[in-house]
C-alpha cells in the first residue's frame, strides 16, 4: 500500500502548480548616467507588482498567479513557479533616489535609478604652460 500512496503523491504533484516563492532573474547595468535594474516577470500583471524604496533599499514584490481551475484542464506538466516573490537591493549613495522611474514591457520590469551629478563621470581640461 505505501508504494501506491507514493505513486499517487507523485502523480498529484505532477498536475499541481508550484506555489512556492520564486525568484525572478535580474540584470543590473550601469551606464554613464543611470543604474538600470531589469527583472524578468512574465505573466505578472502590473497591478500585482509593488516597488518600494526605503533607506537606500529597493524592494520589488509581486505575484504570478496560476490560471483559474477551469483553465487548468489539459496540463500534462507544470514546471514554472507561481506565487509571490520579493527581491531587495541595497543601493549606493551615489544614486538620486528622488527620480526613480519604472517601465514594464514584454514581461520585463525596468527600474531606472539616475546617478547624482557628483557621481557622473566628467572631463576636466588641463592646460599646460610651456615656460
Amino acid at each position: 500500500m505505501p508504494a501506491v500512496r507514493h505513486l499517487q503523491d507523485s502523480f498529484n504533484r505532477l498536475f499541481e502548480p508550484s506555489l512556492r516563492p520564486w525568484t525572478p532573474a535580474v540584470d543590473i547595468v550601469e551606464t554613464e548616467n543611470d543604474m538600470l535594474l531589469k527583472m524578468d516577470v512574465p505573466d505578472v500583471e502590473l497591478k500585482d507588482i509593488e516597488i518600494r524604496l526605503e533607506n537606500d533599499t529597493l524592494t520589488v514584490k509581486g505575484e504570478r498567479k496560476f490560471e483559474q481551475e477551469a483553465e487548468r484542464k489539459g496540463y500534462h506538466r507544470i514546471e514554472r513557479s507561481y506565487g509571490t516573490f520579493a527581491r531587495s537591493f541595497t543601493l549606493p549613495n551615489t544614486l538620486n533616489t528622488e527620480s526613480v522611474r519604472a517601465d514594464y514591457k514584454n514581461g520585463v520590469l525596468t527600474i531606472t535609478l539616475p546617478k547624482k551629478e557628483m557621481a557622473k563621470p566628467r572631463s576636466i581640461k588641463v592646460e599646460i604652460n610651456n615656460n
